[in-house]
């Protein structure tokens, strides 16, 4: 049984100048990627890294220029999979209302059902259960441009939860959002990850998300730079830096730490990690 759910194979991606090939950008090179069914993935990079271009190659809605996209063993370039391929990786934008479309809550998160062709009651079912999962349940007869912009995220999650997909990709889709917004959608999904089993792969620039996920992969350059557990990725505090990126605050602190002559590991991104270290570090002293 294949326990990859996305998989690419020497995927390369350039964006064409038709009137001027010199002119054609190469987003994307030789990127190998294995992302296993049920893992919570996040993807960093500078913009323009490619990460983006990524997410979309994800979800068929771009084709590689040379390589393979495998979703669930399906290849993206053959036209007949599509449907398929759009039911089992749904894609949530970095703006929420470029992907909602109904005038009232329930209305919207039923549009995909809908389009699926499925009975009456099937629908109902699929929308009550999106938006408890959501946690919007109460919100279900309101209109969502009265929302908040976390509030809207998580709209656009459920409308795609109630397609029943197994991976969810969500380019940006934190960007948008103050704080709060960000911690309310971060909570969604690690519960669908957690609790449904939903494969996550979140495109962001915030690192206290990536901190939060199984897996950090890197992309510098339409590369893969870095790839593994964050506590991992984020040790490598220099070549992050070098990338254009931070890296969490917990991992600063102690990184400036050592500067003043500690020796503290720096594969410690939680704060009551770090505070129970510096704590013996104190007592110690």
């Amino acid at each position: 049984m294949e326990k990859n759910i996305i998989k690419t194979e020497g995927l390369e991606f350039t964006y064409r100048n038709h009137h001027d090939e010199k002119k054609s950008i190469k987003a994307l090179s030789d990127i190998n990627l294995q992302i296993e069914k049920g893992q919570f993935v996040v993807v960093l990079g500078r913009n323009g890294s490619g990460k983006s271009t990524l997410s979309r190659l994800m979800n068929a809605l771009m084709l590689p220029s040379m390589g393979v996209v495998l979703v669930k063993g399906m290849d993206t370039k053959d036209e007949k999979n599509l449907w398929e391929i759009r039911r089992t990786a749904g894609m949530v934008f970095q703006n929420p209302d470029n992907q909602i479309v109904g005038t009232i809550v329930e209305e919207d998160v039923a549009f995909g059902p809908e389009n699926l062709g499925l009975p009456p009651a099937e629908i109902r079912n699929r929308v009550a259960d999106a938006l408890e999962a959501v946690g919007i349940s109460e919100f279900k007869e309101h209109a969502p441009h009265l929302l908040s912009g976390g509030q809207k995220q998580r709209i656009a999650i459920a409308g795609i939860l109630a397609m029943k997909p197994e991976c969810i990709i969500l380019d940006e889709a934190t960007s948008m959002l103050d704080p709060v917004g960000r911690k309310e959608v971060m909570n969604v999904l690690k519960k669908l990850n957690r609790t449904e089993g939903i494969t996550i792969i979140h495109i962001t620039h915030h690192m206290d998300e990536a901190a939060a996920a199984d897996r950090v992969v890197v992309i510098n350059k339409g590369h893969i730079e870095l790839d593994g557990k964050p506590e991992m990725v984020f040790s490598n505090v220099e070549r992050i830096k070098e990338l254009g990126l931070d890296v969490p605050q917990v991992t600063e602190l102690l990184y400036e730490l050592n500067k003043e002559g500690f020796d503290l590991p720096l594969n410690i991104l939680d704060v009551d990690g770090a505070y129970e270290l510096i704590r013996k570090l104190a007592e110690n002293a």
